[in-house]
């Protein structure tokens, strides 16, 4: 099979790296002016991986698109809909396209699968490659799991057949809703947990975990995924890699915010809330967590205050809305 990689950051790059150890040919394709993609053809190499000298690197999307069976993206999420735009100017028909971001675009709470399918057609192929792991840890040969989902299930089978391997198992998805929005708000679960820890309250993740997962829960069914998503590897699964990794950026943007830090990583989850907010009020679910974390980071209200005030709500039953 032959792959080509559209981002050549960290993950894009292990992509690429990973795929090829597998035996594929590959392509990693980064814009012309990337320091990334300046980087690995100067050196074939970033902080985490070596590529192989077999990686083809590019700067030239036509290619990269026109040379692959499997289209790879890895980029920021909300820059999804302008790549989209720019690859149905190219001959995309008839690829596989592999969304490996987690994110939900801002200022419409639409899913990535679904901005793919609105710029490029609805026939288009869209698969997602989500659930736990960093670099970090992959580079350093320590496996995890990880979730396929697509609305095919054809290219779903032949995707993780091609895509296992003893560092990464894949799992079959069977809730592309469901794993796209546990996906992406997981993120959101990790700036409330970076805040704890900058509030020195990481005891309370514990009760963050459970009530993350119920409240996303209630979304991803008011959106007609299964509920039962929530609590596999696309979300709750994905919580020790994003709520207590030093190698989280959405855990260590909150922390940052609290102890008032410089973070300039890229934290999908600032811009997830806002569309989980829009989400919330659309479908009248009631999404507490992710509403604190809004008014923390957009409306600069007070960290301790509002997450305690979140933390002691109306005693209820836990198992009921």
């Amino acid at each position: 099979m032959k792959i080509s990689v559209i981002g050549c950051g960290r993950w894009g790059s292990f992509i690429g790296y990973y795929v090829n150890k597998l035996g594929h040919e590959t392509i990693i394709y980064g814009r012309e002016q990337s320091k990334n993609l300046k980087r690995l053809q100067k050196t074939s190499k970033n902080d985490y991986i070596s590529l192989d000298k077999s990686i083809t690197l590019t700067s030239e999307l036509s290619f990269a698109i026109s040379s692959s069976e499997v289209i790879a993206i890895s980029i920021n999420s909300q820059q999804l809909r302008n790549v989209a735009k720019q690859l149905a100017k190219v001959e995309y028909q008839n690829k596989i396209f592999v969304l490996c971001m987690k994110g939900i675009e801002q200022d419409t709470g639409k899913r990535l699968t679904t901005i793919m399918k609105e710029e490029l057609g609805e026939s288009t192929q869209v698969a997602i490659w989500v659930g736990p792991g960093h670099v970090e840890d992959f580079a350093k040969g320590i496996p995890n799991c990880m979730v396929i989902d697509c609305d095919n299930d054809i290219i779903k089978k032949k995707l993780v057949k091609e895509l296992s391997s003893k560092l990464i198992r894949f799992y079959y998805g069977h809730d592309l809703i469901g794993n796209e929005i546990g996906a992406a708000a997981k993120n959101v679960i990790g700036i409330a947990a970076g805040l704890l820890d900058g509030l020195n309250f990481s005891s309370l993740k514990g009760a963050l975990m459970a009530r993350g997962a119920r409240e996303v829960s209630r979304l991803i069914e008011a959106m007609g995924g299964h509920k039962v998503t929530a609590y596999g590897l696309s979300h709750l699964g994905d919580y020790q890699a994003t709520l207590f990794s030093p190698f989280s950026h959405n855990r260590r943007y909150g922390q940052a915010l609290v102890t008032k830090e410089d973070y300039k990583q890229l934290a999908e989850g600032v811009k997830t809330v806002k569309a989980l907010t829009l989400l919330g009020k659309k479908y009248g679910v009631d999404l507490p967590i992710s509403q604190a974390v809004y008014e923390i980071i957009y409306e600069q209200c007070d960290v301790k205050e509002t997450l305690l005030t979140l933390f002691e709500r109306p005693v209820k039953f836990e198992f009921k809305n």
